[in-house]
Formats: structure tokens, sequence, C-alpha cells
């Protein structure tokens, strides 16, 4: 699976951090690029840091209020 954040560049913390405040503001403000998973990713959801970095995470009830962060990473992450 993919890295701890502890493991990643000051940069790519600081642009994670900057995504996840947006994605609680709107999970699919544009910027995100917010998109369904599919295969054996099936359920799961996925939005982008930046160009390289992704984060994994998966809706907990229907109204898409409470999410949990299932990974982090490059599309390493899908395999």
């Amino acid at each position: 699976m993919g890295k701890s954040m502890y493991n990643f560049g000051k940069q790519v913390k600081e642009k994670a951090k900057l995504k996840e405040q947006i994605f609680r503001e709107n999970p699919f403000d544009p910027r995100l690029e917010t998109h369904p998973l599919g295969g054996k990713y099936k359920g799961y959801w996925a939005f982008s840091i930046d160009k390289s970095y992704r984060i994994i995470f998966q809706f907990l009830d229907a109204t898409k209020a409470k999410v949990a962060f299932i990974n982090v990473g490059t599309h390493e992450i899908y395999k």
C-alpha cells in the first residue's frame, strides 16, 4: 500500500493539508478531481493532491458526511 505521510517531502505534505481542507468543505470541489474507483477498489474514491499523488477514501454513510481515508501515494497505491 501507500506510504505514511511521514515519508513524504514537506511540499507534498503541505499540498495534502491544503487539499484535505478543501475536501472537508466540499469533497467534490473541482480542484480535487474526485472520482470513483473501479475494479478491486470499487466502492472507494480518490482525489488528487497533485499530478503524482492521490488519496484513496471511502464514504461511510449515504449522506457522504463521514469518510475514512484509506491510503495516500502515487498511482502505485492502486496496485
